[in-house]
């Protein structure tokens, strides 16, 4: 799965990145976050066609991370909803409708995973933990971006009147599929990748054949990404800063095994 990542660059560096045409919420920035979790709300770049438009338009939105479906009765299956496994995203009921008309990249630094270890520092008793996990975040090698596969959709609040500009939710989910080798040893699941190549089709609105829209779904190529340990702080999603991605000490690092 994907539970956690990283997203701290601004937004004049994503809309230049993505070659975004329209910032969708002029008003609002979001400020650098090393711990996104499950309904924060994040970046995501999407392709619409605005009103009397002819074409879509490449845009730059705040959704809410957790996926809330247009038929749910209310919004808390969100919380639920923050991945759609590769596998089945074309039949699941939840995300069929997304993934054939409304498909997102959701830019981040990287993303954490946890790989359980043995051993531990023990209690005062001297007894240790019999097993533990450590983080690890998850980076491409480059520095890069990373482009998440994601998908997005519209929830109608019913209890609130038409005018209300809180009248519609608009939440994601990112993609999993099953992690490349190098990676495999830490989880088995890993959010699925777009290539800077594949984008545009990706958000292409007129593309709705899902067979079609999953053969854009590539594994990334292995060595792509590097994974490196990190404090456990970020188990706390209060915690929050660069120094939660930054590598553990040699020293650290040799007491994990």
């Amino acid at each position: 799965m994907c539970g956690r990542y990283a997203s701290a660059r601004k937004k004049h560096e994503l809309l230049e990145e993505f070659q975004v045409e329209l910032d969708g919420d002029p008003d609002k920035e979001l400020g650098p976050d090393y711990n996104v979790a499950p309904t924060k709300n994040v970046y995501a770049v999407l392709s619409r066609v605005p009103k009397e438009a002819e074409r879509a338009v490449r845009q730059l939105r705040i959704v809410k991370w957790g996926l809330v479906p247009a038929w749910a009765k209310d919004p808390s299956i969100g919380s639920r909803m923050i991945n759609a496994r590769i596998e089945t995203v074309a039949e699941k009921p939840s995300f069929r409708q997304a993934f054939a008309k409304r498909r997102c990249l959701l830019p981040a630094d990287g993303y954490f995973e946890w790989m359980p270890v043995e051993g531990g520092k023990g209690d005062k008793s001297g007894k240790g933990d019999k097993k533990k996990k450590q983080p690890y975040f998850i980076r491409p090698e480059d520095g890069g971006v990373l482009a998440m596969a994601g998908l997005y959709e519209f929830w109608k609040d019913p209890t609130r009147a038409d005018d209300d500009p809180l009248k519609w939710l608009v939440t994601c989910t990112v993609i999993t599929t099953d992690a490349e080798d190098d990676l495999g040893r830490i989880h088995d699941r890993m959010p699925m990748m777009i290539e800077r190549e594949r984008w545009a089709d990706w958000l292409d609105p007129k593309l709705t054949d899902t067979e079609d829209a999953s053969r854009l779904l590539v594994p990334a190529d292995t060595g792509r990404l590097t994974a490196v340990p990190v404090s456990t702080a970020v188990n706390n999603v209060r915690n929050n800063g660069p120094d939660l991605i930054e590598p553990l000490s040699p020293e650290e690092e040799s007491g994990l095994f």
